[in-house]
C-alpha cells in the first residue's frame, strides 16, 4: 500500500495548519513524523483519518486521488490512526472492543465462539498477554494500546498510525511495542510513527520527515544520519521573539518548593524569584503538567512545602484555593479548561477578579468596560469588542484572553503557571504572547513557571531552564548560555521514557 498527500494544506481562519504538504508512506516501511507541538502532524493525520477536512491538496491511496476521506471511509481504505488519547471502551471486554461495530455473525446471532477465537489469534499476533474476555479497564495502558492494534488489524489496516505511542507506556512495554512495530513492517505494513524520543525514531524508522510550522521541511532515509541531524531538522534556525530582561540577582523568591512529592513521583525542589520565568522542559512524559496542576490545586493526594513571598502555605485542594492564594493557571487546552467559548470576551477576562468590584449581588458594568479596555489595549486583542463571544476569537486571541484574567490591573496574583503557553498558536501571535509575558514578569515583579517542550519556547520567554523527565528535575540551565540544538540534546539525553500516566 502506498499512500501520498500532494500539496495538502488546511487553514483554521488565518492560521495555517498544513502549508502544501508532500509526503509518501509505503508498505513495508516505517516512517516518523517529528516536529514541536504546532508544527501540523496532528493536523496531518487528522486529514489521513478522515476526521479533518484539507483545505486544499490531494491524498492517494494507490495512485488513486481519494474524494471527501471520512474517517468510516478511511477504515475501509485500510488507514488506522491509533491516538496517545486510546479509544478502547474500558466497560467492555477485550473481545467485544475488537469488534465493536463489526461483529462476526451466524444467521442474525453474533458468533461469539467465532469472535473469541479471532480474538486469540490477534492478540497473538501482537503478542498481547490479554484474553479475550478480560475487562479492558483491567488492562495495563501498554496492553490497551495492543487492543487498539488488534482492532486496526481485524479492520485489514495496512496504513498504521501511530501517534506518540509511547508516552504513557513503561520502558518494558516500550519496548514490546518497538518490536511488534518491527514485526508488523516485515508483513507489509506502513506505518506512521509520530514521536519526539530519537532514540525511537534511530532504531524504528527506515523514512524521517520534519513538519515545521505546517511545512515539511525536512525529508531522509534512516541511513547515514544521526541524532545530531535530526536535532538540528527539528529546531531549524533561532527565532527572533527577543529574549526577556536579565533579572536582578538580589530579587525576591516569590515562588518556592521544597520536598513536593505528587503521589508516586520524586520529590520536587525549585525556585523561582520576582519578575524572574522558569521554564520545565522535557518531552512528553516528564511529569510537567502534573507539578503545574498540582500547584494549582487540580490534582490531590501532593505533600511538601509550598511558599508564595516566603509565606508558607498549604498546597491548595482546589483552584478556588489556589487563586486565593495568589496563584494562576493557563492550561495547555484552553478550550476545554481555560476558554468559556460562549461567555464574551469581557465575562472572560473579569470571572477572576469579579469579587474586587460590586456591591453585593450587583456588578459594576462601568467598571468590568474599563478593565477589558485595559487588557485589551495591553495586549493588543484583536478585535477589541468586548461583547463578542470568546468562541469567536483567534487562537491567539483566545490565548491572550485567558492570560488576560491573570495579568490584569485588577488582579492580585503574585505567580502565574503556564502549560504550553503558545500551543496552537500562530508565529505573530506568539511573538505579541512572549512580549505580554516578559512584560507582565517585569513590571508585576511576579513569578512565572511555564512548562513546554520547544526549546524555541524556553529560550525566547524563560531565564532558567529545568529539565525534566519521569517527574524529576535531572539539570538546571541559564537560557543566555543555551541554544535550541543544545536543549535539543539535552532533552533527548535524559531517561527515554516515563511512568506510564505521567505528563
Amino acid at each position: 500500500m502506498t499512500v501520498s498527500v500532494s500539496k495538502l494544506t488546511k487553514r483554521y481562519g488565518a492560521t495555517l495548519a498544513l502549508d502544501s504538504v508532500d509526503l509518501t508512506f509505503r508498505s513495508g516501511e516505517v516512517h516518523a513524523l517529528l516536529g514541536h507541538n504546532g508544527a501540523g502532524k496532528s493536523t496531518l493525520i487528522g486529514c489521513l483519518g478522515g476526521g479533518t477536512t484539507p483545505t486544499a491538496g490531494s491524498i492517494e491511496i494507490d495512485g488513486v486521488v481519494t474524494e471527501g476521506l471520512t474517517p468510516g471511509s478511511a477504515i475501509k481504505a485500510g488507514i488506522a490512526v491509533i491516538y496517545q488519547h486510546l479509544s478502547v471502551m474500558d466497560g467492555l471486554s477485550v473481545m467485544d472492543n475488537i469488534f465493536l461495530g463489526q461483529e462476526l455473525h451466524r444467521g442474525p446471532l453474533i458468533d461469539r465462539s467465532a469472535q473469541r477465537l479471532r480474538a486469540s489469534e490477534l492478540l497473538g499476533r501482537v503478542k498481547s498477554s490479554a484474553r479475550p474476555d478480560d475487562l479492558v479497564g483491567d488492562l495495563s495502558m501498554g496492553q490497551r494500546q495492543l487492543v487498539e492494534i488488534a482492532k486496526a488489524l481485524e479492520r485489514d489496516a495496512r496504513l498504521l498510525i501511530l501517534d506518540e505511542p509511547t508516552a504513557s507506556l513503561s520502558a518494558r512495554e516500550s519496548e514490546a511495542l518497538g518490536q511488534l512495530v518491527l514485526q508488523l513492517k516485515t508483513e507489509g505494513i506502513a506505518i506512521v510513527y509520530v514521536t519526539h524520543l530519537l532514540e525511537e525514531v534511530m532504531r524504528l524508522a527506515d523514512q524521517v520527515s520534519v513538519l515545521r510550522n505546517g511545512r515539511k521541511v525536512w525529508s531522509h532515509t534512516i541511513e547515514g544520519i544521526g541524532k545530531s541531524d535530526l536535532v538540528t531538522a527539528i529546531s531549524g534556525e533561532q527565532s527572533g521573539f527577543g529574549v526577556p530582561e536579565p533579572v536582578s540577582p538580589d530579587a525576591p523568591v516569590v515562588l518556592g518548593l521544597s520536598g513536593i512529592e505528587v503521589h508516586d513521583a520524586p520529590p520536587v525542589d525549585l525556585k523561582v524569584h520576582a519578575g524572574e520565568a522558569v521554564a520545565l522542559y522535557g518531552l512528553i512524559g516528564a511529569g510537567r503538567t502534573r507539578l503545574l496542576e498540582t500547584l494549582f490545586g487540580a490534582r490531590a493526594g501532593a505533600r511538601g512545602e509550598l511558599r508564595v513571598d516566603g509565606q508558607p502555605i498549604r498546597i491548595p485542594r482546589d483552584p478556588a484555593e489556589a487563586i486565593a492564594r495568589g496563584i494562576g493557571f493557563v492550561p495547555s487546552d484552553r478550550k476545554t479548561q481555560g476558554l468559556f467559548p460562549d461567555f464574551s470576551a469581557l465575562e472572560n477576562t473579569v470571572l477572576a477578579v469579579q469579587r474586587h468590584r460590586g456591591h453585593g449581588l450587583w456588578r459594576s458594568a462601568r467598571w468590568e468596560r474599563e478593565l477589558f479596555t485595559a487588557v485589551a489595549s495591553g495586549m493588543r486583542l484583536n478585535p477589541s469588542a468586548p461583547g463578542l463571544p470568546a468562541r469567536s476569537f483567534s487562537g491567539g486571541n483566545q490565548q491572550k484572553l485567558v492570560i488576560g484574567r491573570w495579568v490584569n490591573p485588577a488582579s492580585s496574583i503574585r505567580v502565574l503557571l503556564l502549560d504550553d503557553p503558545t500551543q496552537g498558536v500562530d508565529v505573530g501571535a506568539r511573538e505579541e504572547i512572549y512580549r505580554i509575558l516578559r512584560q507582565e514578569a517585569h513590571t508585576r515583579q511576579i513569578a512565572i513557571l511555564f512548562a513546554t517542550n520547544e526549546p524555541e519556547e524556553v529560550l525566547a520567554l524563560g531565564h532558567r531552564c529545568l529539565i525534566m523527565a519521569q517527574g524529576r528535575i535531572l539539570r538546571e540551565i541559564r537560557c543566555a548560555d543555551s541554544s535550541p540544538e543544545q536543549l535539543l540534546d539535552i532533552v533527548h539525553s535524559a531517561v527515554p521514557s516515563a511512568p506510564a500516566g505521567v505528563r
